[in-house]
């Protein structure tokens, strides 16, 4: 089966920075897109993720409006959990 795209929506509370990004980022909801393929054994199905992306809101210093930037899902995954410990 060909790779799939799955969309998905997190929100931080506080500000906070990613690696691969500039500097900080605002607050807010950002889309985060992850590229998956399917494994198929004889008994089983698995997914394998293969890219995580996040898309960033333009700014005024010039960002392309709703940029896509390659990211890591674990450093997604451990900002994630750092942003709602600060709750």
């Amino acid at each position: 089966m060909p790779a799939q795209t799955k969309q998905t929506v997190v929100h931080f509370s506080a500000p906070f920075s990613l690696n691969g990004l500039d500097g900080i980022q605002p607050a807010g909801d950002y889309t985060i897109e992850e590229d998956e393929d399917e494994i198929q054994g004889t008994t089983w199905v698995a997914r394998r993720r293969l890219a995580t992306f996040i898309h960033l809101p333009a700014t005024s210093s010039g960002r392309k409006p709703r940029e896509t930037v390659p990211i890591d899902y674990l450093d997604l995954l451990a900002a994630l959990a750092h942003d709602q410990a600060r709750d």
